[in-house]
């Protein structure tokens, strides 16, 4: 998928087709409980208790999830190279965020779901059909996967450049201490963020709200180790970008550690908090996130930011080195729009459509042929010899 070809590639139209559908069974049912449906909705249900707060969250998520289908046609079409950075990168970090920790997880807890395992005890209180949860989280996966391959096709053709190479290549960075700073922070932060994730994975119920005790499960479970491994990889992430411990480390593998587990760790904590504040039951006090709870999510979504600052500044830096470079190498190349002294004549030769040799001719500082004239031979030079300029070098709760 050329930067410069108007026409996606089959793969790449392929893949937008298949994001754009995954959207529509959530889309769907989405929509139809803003219009007042109850499908997959069992009687007694929560949910049914604030359907002014349910239809205003219904529409943000709709809004959310119609956001993947505008991506998937930004990353393939050509007004998608126009966009500016910011607006593809920081839409694409949440929707890894979200959308990383279902794609991992949703698979492992069929699996326990398949051996007998999975569902904690019930309460007697209904939430949403079972079906529900498989028709959504299968269409989130098949989102994820199918966006992920675009966006990784659209990041090799854009800015690819930006992350080859090995952190050892890195030159030194201006915003380096920084960058190590922020580094530290994420680390200081993620650590206990992982140590409260850990615990609860390992089957700690301590600090945990009274209906998570009571709904304790191997689902849960495996959602807790899996922030645990966010944590870590956005740490290493940071780490590696700033201190650079390994310089032998692919830039790419960094970037990609920073970049998912970052944009999990925050987007997710953010999206429990949300969902904790709009659910908030002054009956069932117990379903509310505990002080260790809110403090486990701020600290994932304060990692995640920090490691997205300290990648952004140094990619950042990386794009603004390019163009410079670009800058200083183009008005030395042949054929410039804006060639400089020591290339215009022969760059005017050329594209006059005069031969090779007359174009060498007049680089080399010598009068040339007149710019309309196609002469057999160039005129010989007038002065001394003048070389060319040289060239720069991411539903969020299931048992």
């Amino acid at each position: 998928m050329d930067v410069t070809d108007p026409h996606p590639t089959r793969t790449a139209r392929a893949l937008r087709l298949v994001a754009a559908v995954a959207c529509l069974p959530y889309l769907s049912l989405k929509t139809a409980w803003i219009a007042g449906s109850t499908v997959g909705i069992p009687a007694g249900s929560e949910l049914l208790e604030k359907r002014g707060t349910m239809a205003a969250v219904n529409s943000l998520t709709v809004l959310m999830d119609a956001a993947v289908i505008v991506l998937a046609f930004a990353l393939t079409r050509p007004w998608g190279r126009r966009i500016p950075a910011w607006l593809v990168v920081l839409p694409l970090w949440v929707a890894t965020g979200l959308l990383t920790p279902i794609v991992v997880g949703f698979p492992l807890q069929a699996v326990i779901g398949l051996f007998g395992g999975g569902a904690g005890a019930d309460d007697g209180e209904p939430f949403l059909d079972e079906w529900v949860f498989t028709v959504v989280y299968t269409g989130f996966g098949v989102q994820a996967l199918a966006l992920g391959w675009l966006f990784a096709l659209y990041v090799r053709d854009r800015w690819g450049h930006l992350v080859r190479g090995r952190l050892a290549g890195l030159p030194p960075s201006p915003t380096g201490p920084a960058q190590r700073v922020l580094a530290v922070l994420a680390v200081v932060v993620a650590l206990p963020v992982a140590g409260l994730h850990l615990s609860w994975a390992l089957g700690s119920t301590a600090g945990l709200s009274g209906h998570l005790v009571g709904q304790r499960s191997a689902n849960l479970q495996v959602n807790e180790a899996i922030q645990v491994a966010f944590a870590l990889a956005a740490a290493a992430g940071a780490v590696l970008l700033a201190h650079r411990p390994r310089p032998h480390t692919r830039l790419a593998t960094a970037v990609a550690l920073g970049w998912t587990g970052g944009a999990a760790l925050a987007a997710w904590s953010g999206w429990m908090l949300l969902a904790s504040l709009v659910t908030e039951n002054p009956v069932r006090g117990d379903r509310q996130p505990t002080q260790p709870m809110n403090l486990a999510y701020a600290g994932g979504m304060i990692t995640g930011l920090l490691v997205l600052a300290v990648g952004a500044t140094l990619l950042a830096e990386r794009a603004a080195a390019g163009r410079d470079v670009a800058a200083a190498d183009g008005p030395g190349r042949a054929g410039s729009m804006a060639p400089s002294r020591s290339t215009g004549a022969g760059a005017a030769a050329a594209a006059a459509g005069g031969p090779p040799s007359a174009a060498r001719a007049a680089s080399a500082g010598g009068a040339g042929p007149e710019p309309t004239a196609v002469p057999a031979a160039p005129a010989a030079p007038a002065g001394p010899a003048r070389g060319p300029a040289p060239a720069g070098s991411p539903l969020p709760r299931r048992g």
